[in-house]
């Protein structure tokens, strides 16, 4: 009876074990698996200041992070990504219990006009408009609020920008 239950608990062993079998570390994008990546600065086309060095920290953090895609410099990436990002929109969400003019909650909201290319075929790989957005709570002080928002805001266009080269069919 032991050697049963030996074999059972072995047999238990590797059926848990092979489960993780095909596991991969990272994103399992296809186009872009093994790739490189350049990110050159996009064009702030907005009047709010420092947004295109805050969207160039957070999508190079944000690739690193996915570990999908290679980040390169000096024209050696597979993929050139550039871009501008065209609106920067802060929207009203919610108001003051007794006064309907005083914003409590805002919606930021930024655009960016987003193009990859393959650097050795020429070919375009992404060309679309991309959001990302963050709730800002409505302070004394708008600009420092949104100044503090601005992080979070660009994290979510990185975050936007890299599932679309590392996941989408093109």
């Amino acid at each position: 009876m032991p050697d049963l239950s030996r074999r059972f608990l072995l047999l238990l062993g590797c059926l848990l074990l092979s489960g993780c079998a095909g596991y991969r570390l990272g994103s399992t994008g296809g186009f872009a698996d093994g790739r490189s990546i350049e990110i050159h600065a996009f064009h702030n086309q907005t009047t709010e200041p420092r947004l295109t060095e805050e969207l160039s920290i957070a999508l190079r953090q944000q690739v690193h992070r996915d570990g999908t895609l290679l980040l390169e410099t000096r024209d050696r990436g597979d993929i050139l990504l550039e871009g501008s990002i065209t609106q920067y929109i802060r929207q009203g969400l919610t108001f003051q219990p007794r006064d309907i003019l005083t914003v409590r909650d805002f919606e930021i909201q930024i655009l960016a006009k987003v193009k990859a290319r393959n650097q050795n075929s020429g070919e375009v790989i992404l060309d679309r408009e991309v959001a990302g957005r963050t709730l800002v709570r409505g302070q004394i002080d708008l600009t420092e609020a949104e100044r503090r928002a601005t992080p979070l805001l660009m994290e979510d266009l990185a975050r936007k920008i890299t599932d679309l080269l590392v996941n989408e069919d093109w």
